[in-house]
């Protein structure tokens, strides 16, 4: 079992489209028994939140779920639990590399997409801004399903 854990800042808008894409992607590959994913937040005042509506609703139209409550990141929990720890910016990648206990964890964070390129964060602007994500997380979904079938 590998298990993934997507990060961004809230937890209501990247983290959890790219935690439901994943899934997806893993459901349609029948590797559901191989991979666990799950998703955080650096910061916590989005905590039992849902999906922001904008996120989900951009989501259902191309066929993926966005389900859950946003949760806060756990360093003692989540560096223990978790094989990859993905963060969706390079601030929140910092975040995660200055909470690391050791450099065994430090060696589980990285960014999300390739090339430690962002995924931007959707919040403050319009619908388009989902749609964007959406891409960007469908490109960077199916190159870590390819990595992690390989493996």
């Amino acid at each position: 079992m590998t298990r993934v854990l997507f990060v961004c800042l809230g937890n209501i808008c990247r983290s959890p489209t790219a935690e439901g894409v994943m899934r997806r992607l893993v459901r349609e590959a029948g590797f559901e028994d191989e991979i666990e994913i799950d998703s955080a937040g650096t910061g916590g005042w989005h905590v039992g939140a849902p999906p922001d509506a904008r996120a989900t609703e951009a989501a259902r139209r191309r066929g993926t779920e966005l389900a859950g409550a946003a949760r806060r990141f756990d360093p003692r929990r989540d560096f223990d639990r978790f094989d990859l720890i993905l963060a969706m910016d390079a601030e929140n990648r910092r975040d995660l590399l200055a909470l690391a206990p050791d450099e065994e964890a430090r060696a589980k964070v990285r960014m999300f997409r390739s090339g430690d390129r962002d995924v931007p964060d959707p919040y403050y602007g319009g619908p388009d801004g989902f749609e964007d994500v959406l891409d960007r997380v469908e490109e960077a979904a199916r190159e870590l399903l390819a990595e992690l079938r390989s493996r």
